[in-house]
């Protein structure tokens, strides 16, 4: 597979996680009278486009569609770590491209656009909760999401399983942080937003970078000092 495979498959995945993920909460969370799919729909529903993706584009790219997955799976030793730089910049116009065609989307109805789905802390965070709160949460959780997708990943792991483990996995974080800071636990997936969005999502944005990364970082080096015959 060329490289130019892999960078168009990871684009159109991160392209679909945001559109799916973030316009599933712009568009159709509190849509009409009771009809909307709040926290469980959200969740499910950035759950079903990696689940959706890893099945249409992992024999392509490996449907990473998050830096911080590419980090981990970096320093885990299972990505070749020339290939770590495209695939970010890939992913992160393909969070861009979506974040405009969603604002896109969303102003269709004659309204003004008030936010899109961005990720954020203190007076930002769904919840209110504050910096150091969500900062723990996203390492956390971007810990736990990566070793998910090390062990589901693994040769000894049962085949044809991954998908699915790190996509329940991921609605599973959803389903514990959207209060918190409306689950980022991927920067490219924070970056559209907050650039279309700007004022204080785009001030937070760093967060949504260094958080995730950290834990990426950790769970790498984890698996690979603690589970590095798997």
């Amino acid at each position: 597979m060329t490289m130019g495979n892999k960078l168009g498959a990871e684009l159109l995945g991160t392209f679909w996680l945001v559109l799916g993920g973030c316009g599933s909460a712009v568009l159709a969370a509190k849509f009409g009278d009771g009809l909307g799919i709040g926290l469980l729909g959200v969740s499910l529903a950035f759950g079903l486009t990696v689940l959706t993706m890893a099945y249409a584009i992992g024999h392509i790219s490996g449907c990473h569609l998050n830096p911080a997955v590419s980090v981990g799976l970096t320093m885990a030793g299972k990505f070749d770590k020339k290939e770590l730089l495209p695939y970010i910049v890939a992913q992160t116009l393909g969070a861009i491209l979506a974040a405009a065609l969603l604002k896109f989307i969303a102003s269709g109805d004659g309204g003004m656009v008030t936010g899109l789905a961005s990720n954020g802390v203190g007076v930002h965070s769904p919840g209110g909760y504050n910096m150091m709160t969500g900062i723990v949460v996203e390492v956390v959780m971007t810990f736990m999401f990566l070793m998910i997708i090390l062990g589901a990943t693994s040769k000894k792991a049962p085949a044809g399983f991954a998908p699915i483990a790190i996509g329940l996995g991921l609605t599973l974080i959803h389903l514990i942080s959207i209060p918190v800071t409306n689950t980022s636990v991927n920067p490219a997936r924070s970056t559209g937003p907050a650039l279309l969005e700007g004022g204080i999502a785009l001030e937070q944005l760093w967060i949504f970078w260094l958080a995730p990364v950290v834990g990426a970082v950790v769970a790498g080096l984890v698996y690979k000092m603690t589970f590095k015959d798997a």
